[in-house]
Order: structure tokens, then sequence, then C-alpha cells
């Protein structure tokens, strides 16, 4: 398999990991509320907002990994 063997495991964030991911969070939230508030009701709408929530949890994945899949430390 070329996914990493922690790939389907648990990692336990670090302190710093977890500040950092607040920070991420924290700007994904601004974003998503720009969204919602410029962008018109729609079906596009949903899918952007969707889409924007996937990529801010890809995002905090990128925190705890490495870019081969291992866990960072």
């Amino acid at each position: 398999m070329s996914l990493h063997p922690s790939t389907f495991e648990y990692l336990k964030p670090t302190d710093e990991q977890i500040a950092t991911m607040q920070i991420v969070r924290d700007a994904g939230l601004e974003y998503a509320r720009l969204i919602d508030a410029h962008v018109p009701d729609g079906p596009d709408k949903t899918y952007a907002l969707r889409k924007h929530r996937e990529v801010a949890m890809w995002a905090n994945i990128a925190i705890t990994r490495q870019a081969d899949g291992s866990p960072r430390t």
C-alpha cells in the first residue's frame, strides 16, 4: 500500500499543533462567513461551503503529518 501505515490511525496532536489548528480554523471560519454573507443562496454556495469544510479538515491533517504521511512530531 502506498499510504503510510499510520494513515487510518488516530494521531493525537501536540499542544503546538493544536494551537496551529486553531489559527487555521479561525481563518477558515472567517472565510466561510464571507462566503455565506456574499454568495447568493443556491446549490453552488452550498457546494462551496461543503468543499471549504473539506479543505479545512485536510488542513488539520496536514498539520499533524509529514509530506509522506508519517506523523509529524
